[in-house]
């Protein structure tokens, strides 16, 4: 899973998906080859390699125990983490959204890993519980309609898109759209708190955190759901509540396309040209959950924007992992912590191979970015839930 070695390192976690659904022992080399996996062999295992187009390389038993042996040398940051099962995946998103319209949609489905589609309804029905890992679409859980009213207010999809949520909280005994999308984010949060792993990009991870924030407060306008906000709400909004950011402030105005100051990207001084960030390194041994999450072939990230394109560090929570930052800017790109039993992570922007995506782009192709790192990263977190559980060190 190096940079020279593997021509298509997003196939290749559909491959160890595939393994694992086989009942085909699989191991997970941290840090090793640019975080190679060590599976059983088979000849189905080597066919599918091949159809996929995914670099591989038969070794005998007796390599893999010096590959093995060498892992475990306490003088090494590595280590080989036992893979036991494939993970039952849920993405939350509305039915008629298209399949490009999502980064994990979009990388699931290319890299061949199966998924199923859920939303609201399903949600509040418990459905979440027949899964071990969950997909926030970029979803907007304050009930705010994405914040788009400003620039698209009169354009049809935005109106339908709001006729059709009205419709849906009203068929669910909701008078409000925030109320029905509040009684949700609720939902996943306990899903989380149950011992379920949630990922989320761009818009779901913030507005998910302020919902959780403002349980039975008013923030949302009356252009939004019919009524005035309260007038000193920012002052109720409860940081206890929340999985990973804490003392944001709210954007009252409702043409601004921003919820909250947790968004970095109007306050972002970087060209394209050289806006990356980086992975923070971890101790395998010691660490091996974000150690897994790091997992890449460079430690250098192309950025790319999104609603929520990156998160202030002043208004992350000091017990939330930074998995990647962009120090200059003193941004976090990408974060991970425990909530109850579960683990979150959040990862900021919108399509890690589409700069600065806006609505009505041209979906990505991911043919053309078969070794994408920032693609790569969202496929960790898929994978990390199938590592066999070991006690933690720190």
């Amino acid at each position: 899973m190096s940079h020279d070695n593997q021509k298509n390192h997003l196939k290749a976690y559909g491959v160890v998906f595939f393994s694992l659904e086989a009942g085909l022992k699989s191991k997970w080399l941290l840090n090793y080859d640019g975080g190679a996996f060590l599976i059983e062999n088979n000849k189905i295992v080597e066919n599918e390699c091949k159809i996929r187009g995914v670099s591989y390389q038969v070794i005998s038993d007796a390599k893999a125990q010096i590959v093995l042996q060498k892992i475990s040398s306490p003088s090494s940051n590595q280590d080989a983490v036992t893979l036991e099962k494939a993970p039952k995946i849920a993405v939350y998103s509305p039915k008629d959204k298209m399949p490009w319209d999502d980064a994990v949609t979009m990388v699931l489905t290319y890299a061949e890993i199966p998924f199923d589609v859920i939303y609201d309804r399903d949600v509040l029905a418990d459905k979440l519980l027949v899964y071990e890992w969950v997909h926030l679409h970029h979803e907007d859980f304050t009930g705010q309609y994405g914040r788009f009213y400003g620039s698209f207010r009169t354009s049809p999809w935005y109106i339908k898109g709001k006729q059709r949520a009205e419709k849906l909280a009203a068929e669910l005994d909701y008078s409000k759209v925030s109320q029905e999308k509040l009684a949700v984010a609720k939902k996943i949060r306990d899903f989380v708190i149950g011992g379920g792993f949630m990922f989320a990009m761009c818009s779901a991870t913030d507005s998910f955190d302020i919902a959780l924030s403002a349980d039975g407060v008013d923030i949302v306008e009356a252009m939004f759901d019919g009524d005035a906000s309260e007038s000193n709400y920012q002052s109720k909004i409860n940081y206890h509540k929340t999985f990973a950011f804490k003392d944001f402030q709210l954007v009252r105005n409702p043409t601004t396309y921003e919820f909250s100051t947790i968004d970095m990207t109007r306050k972002r001084k970087i060209k394209k040209t050289s806006d990356y960030f980086s992975l923070v390194e971890f101790s395998a041994k010691w660490d091996p959950v974000p150690t897994m999450l790091t997992q890449n072939h460079t430690t250098l990230v192309k950025g790319f924007m999104g609603q929520t394109t990156s998160f202030d560090r002043n208004n992350v929570k000091t017990n939330v992992l930074v998995l990647g930052e962009n120090k200059t800017n003193r941004e976090a790109r990408y974060i991970h912590g425990t909530k109850g039993k579960g683990m979150f992570t959040f990862y900021g922007g919108h399509d890690p191979e589409d700069y600065q995506h806006r609505v009505g782009d041209p979906k990505t192709e991911l043919d053309l970015h078969p070794t994408s790192p920032g693609y790569r990263l969202i496929l960790n977190n898929v994978l990390f839930p199938a590592a066999k559980k070991k006690k933690q060190k720190t």
